[in-house]
């Protein structure tokens, strides 16, 4: 494996700068606020990353982090006395219910996985919207955000593959993006280190494997 790389844009011409087609995620919010991607380069062929990129379990990366800022998260729901299970199991790519909110946006078998939730992420008490697939790209309640991520793998030569995670966030209304660009700058350095995380936990998975 080597490094990963980043990329991160934010604010309105953010969707315009970041030309690269994404497949999935052009398709359910070819429009956004703010976007982050991280890439690596995996000594392995595409199918083998991908498997096991479909079936990451979020609760399991190499930094623990994950498990840390959900805890911190539901804070204020359980401080209001209300019961929040932390999952033992996250596989956002392949469990439509692993999350509220949270749905699959597609596949392209062998390369690319997307998804992605409507809420109100910069809340203290995150509101959750159940939206479907097909139901997510024309979403524009006033109020909400979106956020839609994918892992996408590519072909580098001969058993060799390159990994691209990359989230982007889209809100509904003004109110909604001024709140979001706030909460974003907060948790921004802590997304890209868990998207690192995850991705070279991916690496470390495919390794173990041989």
């Amino acid at each position: 494996m080597t490094d990963t790389q980043t990329t991160a844009t934010s604010g309105p011409a953010s969707a315009q700068a970041h030309t690269a087609a994404r497949g999935l995620l052009d398709t359910h919010l070819p429009v956004y606020d703010v976007v982050i991607t991280e890439h690596l380069v995996i000594d392995a062929d595409p199918q083998v990353v991908f498997d096991a990129a479909k079936n990451f379990d979020f609760m399991r990366t190499d930094a623990g982090l994950v498990t840390a800022l959900m805890t911190l998260r539901t804070m204020p729901s359980r401080l209001l006395g209300r019961t929040v299970d932390t999952p033992a199991t996250l596989r956002l790519a392949c469990d439509p219910g692993a999350l509220p909110g949270w749905t699959i946006l597609g596949e392209v078998p062998g390369s690319e996985v997307a998804f992605g939730a409507v809420g109100t992420f910069w809340e203290p008490d995150i509101r959750w919207r159940d939206l479907s697939a097909s139901e997510f790209a024309a979403f524009a309640v006033p109020g909400w955000g979106k956020i839609a991520c994918d892992l996408l793998v590519r072909p580098d030569g001969p058993g060799r593959s390159v990994l691209t995670y990359e989230c982007r966030t889209a809100t509904t209304d003004a109110s909604s993006r001024a709140h979001m660009f706030r909460y974003w700058w907060l948790i921004r350095p802590f997304a890209a280190y868990i998207m690192r995380a995850v991705l070279r936990t991916i690496g470390t998975n495919v390794d173990a494997r041989g």
